[in-house]
């Protein structure tokens, strides 16, 4: 009898062994098992934009099969497996001729879905930095994580977030500019996010695609810059409504804040105010 193929990474047995008898030895564990590939369909909310080229993965498919299994999850009501992870071996696998895929089978409503397909996407290397960003956002928004938050999910520091994120003050128009001109790695594109507007971004762009701008150099021109430049202000949320019955203004120490941290912001105030109200009910 051949050898089985399809060990998870994680996993260490013996060499004779396979992982879904390994996995069913342990109490609770979800259970691999082959499924039609007609069935199995990908995540329409994916946070991956692009798959990129599988055919490498389809030759290495075809010689020694599916490593690793794609994990999914039933959805009764249209007969149909959605994919939470693996979304490059299922299109490698249809490409390769397979007319079934080795999966993980996960009970999880669209929120779970969601959220462990972001964070499988977001631990992966080959991100660019804009999706990376719009991966964060996402998370930040749909589950009302702070940033601290966010790092100890993906397994990364704290700062390394914040700066993420802050690419996303890039302007749609900015970043098509960057992409078209392949500034695509994060240290340059926080130098182009650092900018005070937008006229000032795309100033960047250009020094950087013209004269191969490094990231130290970029650091140099935006120093030189605010040597002569005045102090930038304090950014300021001012909210009053048609009634004018109140006037709401919060004064933040930087001057640049996304839309992701004023929202996060207000939201905090919110639980703020919802947590002294519930301690003032039970005294």
């Amino acid at each position: 009898m051949s050898r089985k193929i399809g060990l998870p990474v994680t996993l260490k047995m013996r060499h004779d062994a396979h992982y879904v008898e390994t996995l069913a030895s342990y109490s609770g564990a979800s259970i691999g098992r082959m499924i039609p590939i007609d069935k199995v369909r990908p995540n329409p909310d994916q946070p991956r934009k692009t798959i990129g080229d599988v055919r490498e993965l389809a030759d290495s498919i075809r010689e020694k099969g599916v490593l690793e299994p794609l994990l999914v999850r039933y959805v009764p009501r249209e007969d149909t497996y959605y994919i939470i992870s693996g979304e490059r071996r299922y299109h490698a696998s249809r490409a390769a001729g397979l007319h079934e895929v080795p999966c993980i089978e996960k009970i999880a409503d669209d929120a779970e879905t969601l959220e462990l397909a972001l964070i499988e996407n977001l631990q992966r290397k080959d991100l660019t930095a804009f999706e990376e960003a719009d991966g964060l956002s996402r998370l930040a928004e749909h589950f009302d994580y702070t940033h601290d938050d966010i790092a100890r999910k993906i397994g990364k520091a704290r700062s390394s977030v914040t700066e993420t994120l802050s690419i996303r003050v890039i302007p749609d128009p900015v970043r098509e500019a960057c992409i078209e001109k392949g500034i695509v790695t994060k240290s340059l594109l926080l130098q182009v996010a650092r900018q005070p507007n937008e006229k000032k971004m795309r100033e960047m762009v250009d020094k950087i695609a013209s004269g191969g701008l490094s990231r130290d150099e970029a650091r140099r021109a935006r120093q030189e810059e605010n040597v002569s430049a005045p102090r930038p202000q304090p950014f300021l949320f001012d909210f009053q409504p048609e009634d004018n019955s109140f006037r709401m203004r919060i004064l933040f120490r930087k001057s640049q804040v996304s839309r992701e941290e004023l929202a996060s912001t207000l939201r905090a105030i919110l639980r703020e105010l919802e947590s002294e109200s519930a301690k003032i009910a039970v005294a």
